[in-house]
């Protein structure tokens, strides 16, 4: 067995007198630095990362976390020692303090940064303070990007696919992944200890203690990880498939993936990288997926009845119908890229949509879904120029179009009700 349990530690406090409150809060301090301890990963790796339970947005305000996530750092101990990225910038001097009760930081030999990104990097200026000469293994896009980010110039040591770092009885050994999803990226194999540092592929953001896949709960973690991935690596499918062929030429065990973002992949690691096979062939699943905008309730009753509509034709299809007002845009983009195909719609206003669909509208046309189809609907007033212009952006997107589109004048009657039913069905037909 490779993984080593972290077993909780009972503390018996009762026998013991504080006399004083310096000495409660050194015994505090105390007990923040066991909860903050590394966790064994093997006799060699250990996690020294930092869970955020707090994180509720990404990349900005880009990406929803609403189970949080953390930032895992690894520290490999052989006859020499590698550090393996860090954590984001926030908690810098927290990482650092934490770090120096695992190990003496000029015990540190290297330093391998496998994405400049400042939740990857965000510590290495704190740390660089204490251990300037320390090499840093990046790739060559990976020494531009982290000059970009802190303006130093540390000893860079670029590196490429193949290259190797002697550790003493394993080595590490560095695998170029530009663009996933940032043109710096890289992999890092452990070998004997046969572990993938794996950066951003494989990853979640997901906020646990119990570190690993198979203590997690697994529908949880199944939602994160294709969330994470419909979101963040889809436009580079392509790559991620020829990625994942070169890994598995190498024809190495892998016993373990270590991602930067969520658990460890240590049960059935496979079953991930699997995963990432089926999602970046064209995925999809027998689902449609609905998303409105509406001002006074005519477009989402337009979207209930093109909803009922489907069903008729299809009555095993999943139906997801979403407000993109309301809704968080990132759930709805993880519906979008299960789904075969998708209907937007919106009232016209000041000559086009509403703004929570273009902004969901610039999303989709940026994640590059392919082998979808699509079609738009609306109320409208005056004019209704909104559903073609969403149609066009859709093609635009690489939807295919099944129709031009339906629009209804003012509030749906009985009448309109039932051209939206025709309509879904026959959507449904087209797919």
């Amino acid at each position: 067995m490779l993984v080593s349990s972290v077993l909780p530690v009972q503390i018996n406090v009762s026998k013991k007198r504080y006399h004083t409150i310096k000495d409660l809060k050194a015994f505090h301090k105390h007990l923040e630095r066991m909860n903050t301890m590394g966790k064994k990963l093997t006799d060699k790796v250990t996690w020294v990362g930092k869970v955020d339970w707090t994180l509720t947005t990404f990349h900005g305000e880009e990406y929803s976390t609403h189970k949080g996530s953390s930032y895992n750092s690894y520290l490999v101990r052989d006859k020499k020692t590698a550090l393996i990225d860090t954590v984001w910038q926030p908690y810098d001097k927290e990482f650092a303090a934490h770090l120096k009760d695992e190990i003496d930081l000029k015990a540190i030999d290297y330093i391998v940064a496998n994405h400049a990104e400042k939740d990857h990097s965000g510590a290495l200026a704190e740390l660089m303070r204490e251990i300037p000469e320390v090499p840093i293994y990046c790739t060559a896009n990976g020494v531009k990007s982290l000059k970009g980010h802190y303006h130093k110039d540390w000893n860079f040591q670029p590196v490429k696919t193949g290259d190797t770092l002697d550790l003493g009885d394993s080595k590490l050994v560095f695998i170029e992944a530009p663009m996933l999803h940032w043109p710096d990226s890289m992999f890092t194999y452990m070998t004997g200890e046969n572990i993938l540092f794996s950066n951003d592929a494989f990853g979640q953001h997901y906020a646990s203690e119990l570190l690993y896949n198979d203590l997690v709960d697994q529908a949880e973690l199944y939602h994160e990880a294709i969330k994470y991935y419909g979101n963040i690596l889809t436009p580079f499918s392509p790559l991620v498939i020829r990625k994942i062929n070169e890994v598995l030429a190498l024809n190495v065990p892998v016993n373990m993936i270590c991602p930067s973002h969520g658990v460890v992949w240590r049960d059935d690691p496979a079953q991930i990288v699997k995963q990432y096979l089926k999602w970046a062939d064209n995925y999809q699943e027998n689902q449609i997926t609905l998303i409105f905008d509406t001002m006074w309730e005519s477009t989402r009753k337009m979207a209930e009845a093109i909803a009922a509509g489907i069903q008729n034709i299809d009555p095993s299809v999943t139906i997801k119908i979403f407000n993109s007002s309301k809704d968080d845009k990132n759930d709805i983009i993880t519906e979008v890229f299960k789904s075969k195909a998708i209907l937007v719609g919106s009232p016209t206003i000041n000559n086009g949509y509403l703004y929570s669909v273009g902004g969901l509208l610039e999303m989709i046309r940026g994640l590059k879904f392919k082998n979808k189809k699509a079609s738009s609907f609306g109320s409208y007033g005056w004019s209704g120029e909104a559903i073609k212009q969403i149609s066009a952006h859709l093609n635009d997107a690489g939807f295919s179009l099944a129709n031009d589109g339906f629009r209804t004048l003012w509030v749906p009657d009985k009448e309109a009700e039932q051209k939206c039913i025709l309509f879904g069905e026959d959507f449904a037909k087209s797919i």
